[in-house]
């Protein structure tokens, strides 16, 4: 069992900054990517970035490199600092983790809400 916990949201004005922490607990020791997602009322849930244990990276086009993801695995804790943040970008953001032993599974934390003022 593996357990994501989110931290960091809160509310921000257009172009300034947040930094976002999710912590991973529990049965981590097979975990392969960790990445975030975000979902606006109305809409589906979109990928922000995923980053892989060897430290791979892959970014969605509205990020338009405003925003980085890292990751620690010694304290298996996901991190996507946010920059230039726009009102487009207000929505709940959740962790995500999967692993591929012995199969597939992903894992996903309570979220965090975010919200972008004018």
């Amino acid at each position: 069992q593996v357990q994501l916990v989110e931290s960091g949201g809160g509310l921000v004005q257009a172009g300034g900054s947040l930094r976002l922490s999710c912590a991973a607990s529990g049965s981590t020791f097979s975990l392969l990517h960790m990445g975030w997602y975000r979902q606006a009322p109305g809409k589906q849930r979109e990928l922000v970035a995923t980053i892989s244990n060897r430290a791979m990276t892959d970014y969605a086009e509205f990020v338009d490199g405003r925003s980085t993801i890292s990751r620690n695995n010694a304290n298996n804790t996901v991190y996507l600092q946010m920059n230039s943040l726009k009102p487009d970008d207000t929505a709940v953001y959740y962790c995500n983790a999967v692993s591929e032993w012995p199969t597939r599974r992903e894992f996903w934390g309570q979220g965090a809400q975010v919200t972008v003022s004018s």
